[in-house]
């Protein structure tokens, strides 16, 4: 199998909440599809040329882990940008919960954590050049 693109796809409790959420680090709402009541339940993200797809509650279970709950502790996700103590202001000034401030790590990356709502996380990283 080759790969064309990745998409993940985030269990969330809540689209709007999540649109919110992703839109104060810049992502834009894509598109989304309603239930019958009105209620988004399955939409999109993207950032450049990059998107991440959200599901209302493991769309009914399909998108579920096996246990009870409706996508276990979240996932991480690492994302590649060109100034993390920028992410980390915007993180600040929106309220946003970071796990872990930068830091410049001994792999040669600058990296933060900020963490979703409903428990993925985003490793924010910058390579560091030496000049």
């Amino acid at each position: 199998m080759e790969a064309r693109e990745l998409v993940p796809i985030l269990n969330v409790s809540s689209l709007s909440d999540s649109f919110e959420w992703f839109g104060k680090l810049g992502w834009n709402r894509q598109w989304d599809w309603r239930g019958p009541d009105g209620t988004p339940t399955f939409g999109a993200i993207s950032s450049g040329q990059h998107a991440i797809f959200l599901s209302l509650n493991a769309q009914g279970g399909r998108g579920r882990d096996g246990g009870a709950g409706g996508g276990g502790q979240g996932v991480w996700m690492s994302v590649w940008v060109d100034d993390v103590d920028a992410v980390h202001a915007v993180c600040a000034r929106e309220g946003l919960e970071v796990m872990r401030p930068p830091q410049n790590e001994p792999w040669g990356v600058r990296e933060m954590h900020v963490r979703h709502p409903d428990g993925h996380v985003l490793r924010i990283s910058q390579g560091m050049h030496e000049d």
